[in-house]
């Protein structure tokens, strides 16, 4: 990346001159006049109290993954594990060679880990739990930095410190020893990234918004569900605006190319198929459509929950199984159109509400649904509101927003929901949630002072 593409993205993370800020701030993206010509310093606060406080919990919650099940069936572990190990990218589920079910970033992250610390020991499990919340409490950055662009500096404060203290963060930040507060981190700054590309005709600017994007569609490929569209909006702005847009886009292309085709060339010589990044789209289809309906998903199919499954897997090898896992639901879902078509709908609310069930028995097993369900429904509304009142203001932005809502967890209302999967836009979420809510105080302030002047 070159210094041009440096000055308006890298370097806004640690400049502090306002001359710097100012410069940035002339790129005119937004239509917001409240930004503030200030130095970056003011995120990084945010960052480190966010940083502590998730550090803070990890003492309390890094044993739960020495718990011999849980390394047992920890997918990213067993993969990190057999490549510390030697074994290449394998064994997934049991000791059964390459796989292509998980995708390769974080597991080679977890992977540098035990080499360091140890494979499966507990200074491992909490460099892993310390490394993401390090990737969460960093995502502060991208999301004050945006509401400071598009909104306001009140909206960015509200934003950076709602990411730093918001339950969601902190708990996968410190308990979560997985891909998503990496892709969340990447999310939020390919989100942001894409609106500063309106203006630069930089090619290797775009290059490097290319090269980000295929390394977050390598740590989870959902990201290629959002992060083409925000590219090809902000070329159809460009476009609208007579300016360079072809050539461009074709540097963003060439550069997620670059970073993903490796992967998929290796797929294919071990798998001698075509395996677009992760192999495991049949077996997540099969276990989100199923004639349990208690839950989200029945773990009971899950090779990892059943001996059954696991021979099965074992016996058929990866791909041959994971095809024969698509044909069985979709088999399910052909014979039971009117349940499956339930199912979704039932997996959208879940998706934005964390409403599942009232089911006592289900209750039994999620007793922490009741506050999920007031808090996501909560943040839910408020982000709604706000995306409604940015609409008004900055329809462009706007756009940005319904795309992610839109399409980041279209595949999960199809196959089969989990309580991590919606989490790397909570960013986004909070920012507008922030929004909303500096829009409230900003009107009481105005209504109270006319009030004062009425009188």
């Amino acid at each position: 990346m070159g210094c041009h593409a440096r000055t308006k993205i890298l370097r806004s993370w640690f400049v502090v001159s306002s001359d710097q800020v100012s410069a940035t701030q002339g790129l005119g993206l937004c239509k917001s006049t409240q930004v503030q010509a200030i130095g970056a310093r003011p995120y990084l606060p945010i960052v480190l109290v966010a940083l502590l406080v998730r550090l803070a919990v990890v003492p309390f919650l890094y044993r739960d993954w020495l718990d011999p099940f849980v390394l047992e069936h920890w997918a990213f572990g067993r993969v990190a594990r057999s490549l510390a190990t030697g074994y290449g990218f394998g064994n997934v589920f049991a000791d059964t060679g390459p796989t292509a079910v998980i995708p390769p970033v974080y597991a080679y992250l977890l992977a540098g880990l035990f080499r360091l610390f140890g494979t499966y020991t507990p200074a491992s499990i909490v460099a892993a739990l310390a490394l993401n919340s390090l990737f969460s409490a960093l995502t502060c950055i991208p999301v004050f930095l945006l509401a400071r662009r598009c909104l306001s500096q009140r909206a960015a404060k509200w934003a950076g410190w709602g990411w730093a203290l918001s339950p969601y963060g902190i708990y996968y930040g410190a308990d979560w020893a997985w891909s998503t507060c990496l892709v969340t981190l990447l999310l939020a700054l390919l989100f942001l990234w894409a609106v500063t590309l309106e203006k630069s005709d930089s090619a290797t600017e775009w290059l490097g918004f290319g090269v980000l994007g295929g390394l977050a569609a390598l740590t989870e490929p959902v990201v290629l569900s959002v992060v083409p569209l925000l590219a090809l909006w902000t070329c159809a702005r460009r476009w609208r605006r007579n300016k360079l847009w072809l050539s461009p886009a074709m540097a963003a292309i060439l550069g997620a190319v670059v970073v993903i085709a490796p992967w998929l060339l290796r797929n294919y010589r071990t798998f001698h198929e075509f395996i677009p990044i992760r192999s495991g789209f049949g077996l997540e289809l099969y276990i989100g459509n199923s004639a349990d309906s208690l839950h989200w998903v029945d773990r009971s199919l899950h090779p990892n929950h059943s001996d059954a499954e696991l021979r099965e897997y074992e016996q058929l090898g990866e791909t041959a199984y994971m095809a024969r896992k698509e044909r069985q639901a979709k088999q399910y879902i052909r014979e039971h159109p009117a349940k499956y078509v339930y199912r979704v709908l039932r997996r959208i609310i879940y998706m934005w509400t964390g409403f599942w069930s009232f089911d006592r028995r289900y209750l039994s097993e999620e007793p922490l649904d009741l506050p999920n369900i007031l808090l996501s429904s909560a943040l839910t509304i408020m982000a709604l509101a706000g995306l409604r009142e940015l609409w008004q203001v900055n329809e462009a932005l706007g756009v940005r927003f319904v795309i992610v809502f839109a399409f980041f967890p279209l595949v999960y209302y199809f196959s089969h929901p989990e309580t991590y999967y919606l989490r790397p836009i909570d960013p986004l979420i909070d920012l507008l949630a922030a929004y909303f809510v500096t829009q409230r105080i900003a009107a009481r302030a105005r209504y109270a002072k006319a009030k004062t002047v009425g009188d």
